[in-house]
């Protein structure tokens, strides 16, 4: 077996003599001990006959490629989306890749010319959270590039995803509130065009299904963006002439929104929400978070992609989904009161 002419032997090259993934051949030079010391001699062997040499040319995957990968997020300010950049850039550097990041802002209409840019810059794959449910521009790069989607699903097309358990995780918190004896729960969600917003409703409706009584639709409030917005729609519903006696938010900036308005109404209520987020375990309040690793999200991405990247010679594999498990944290449980049992698993 020869290096392709015009580069040198990549690690690519290095796994098909040792007959190992390109990953396997990265685990094997970071001395990763989890690797057989059988594999790890084929792989080592094969450096030798090839004269490899990992800072010359593990930057790329592929013949002529820039050894860039694009990530596209909707929001860089949310955390949440720092630390699957963060997950999505720790793999990418074991490859020898650099990772172009791009933030669309939740700006359907701004995605195009941010994907086309990074294709433009001959990025070598594309790990996206689509902006919205309109995935034309997407399919065009796709001929192009392998894309593969994180935190949302694709619309129709064909390729790798990265999910949360967004409908367990919604479900399983709720049903902790409902143990508890709280029958008016109110729900504060993103807009409910978005993937993870109908997921979780679907799981807060489901908890109560599962107890015989339906959610009051007084006390759902959809479509909000920020802080801000769930800040009001929560003040809102503690104002009603029968207020809820507990919240169920989708996310840790609507939580974060809703924490402000109990606050300013000088009352306590537990309070249920997707993601953790800083200081939630020192606030006193009655808090049931939906915890999972962001940075999996992105590493699982990454390795999505470079596995797709490995095969650009061969038949590429079929599509598939991973789901990144969700588990519950409860905070400032008040003195002797038991937390609700989760429901069993869907």
């Amino acid at each position: 077996m020869t290096a392709r002419r015009g580069s040198g032997p990549t690690m690519l090259d290095v796994g098909k003599l040792a007959q190992v993934s390109a990953m396997t051949v990265s685990r094997v030079l970071k001395n990763d001990p989890g690797v057989s010391d059988s594999t790890r001699e084929r792989v080592y062997a094969a450096v030798d006959q090839l004269g490899y040499r990992r800072n010359q040319t593990a930057r790329s995957l592929r013949l002529g490629g820039s050894g860039m990968i694009g990530l596209v997020v909707t929001n860089l300010a949310n955390p949440f989306y720092s630390r699957l950049a963060l997950g999505v850039q720790e793999v990418a550097t074991q490859y020898g890749l650099r990772m172009l990041l791009s933030n669309s802002g939740e700006q359907a209409d701004r995605e195009p010319e941010l994907i086309d840019g990074l294709v433009d810059h001959q990025v070598e794959g594309l790990i996206v959270v689509p902006a919205g449910s309109r995935q034309q521009h997407l399919a065009r790069a796709m001929r192009h590039v392998p894309v593969v989607f994180a935190a949302r699903p694709p619309a129709g097309l064909d390729t790798d995803c990265v999910l949360v358990e967004d409908f367990h995780g919604a479900r399983e918190a709720t049903a902790c509130l409902l143990a508890e004896g709280h029958t008016r729960v109110a729900f504060l969600g993103n807009p409910p065009a978005l993937y993870t917003g109908a997921e979780r409703l679907r799981g807060f409706w489901a908890a109560h299904e599962e107890i015989g009584i339906a959610p009051d639709h007084a006390l759902i409030r959809q479509g909000l963006v920020d802080s801000a917005t769930a800040e009001q729609a929560a003040l809102d519903l503690l104002g009603q002439a029968e207020p809820p006696t507990a919240l169920f938010c989708t996310n840790n900036r609507i939580s974060q929104g809703a924490i402000r308005a109990l606050y300013k109404a000088g009352t306590t209520l537990p309070l249920a929400g997707f993601d953790d987020f800083d200081l939630s375990d020192v606030l006193g309040l009655p808090l049931t978070l939906v915890s999972y690793d962001a940075d999996e999200i992105g590493r699982q991405a990454a390795r999505l992609l470079i596995d797709r990247l490995e095969h650009h010679d061969t038949a590429p594999p079929a599509s598939r989904r991973i789901s990144v498990p969700t588990r519950v944290v409860r905070h400032g449980t008040p003195s002797g009161q038991q937390p609700g049992r989760p429901p069993a698993d869907a």
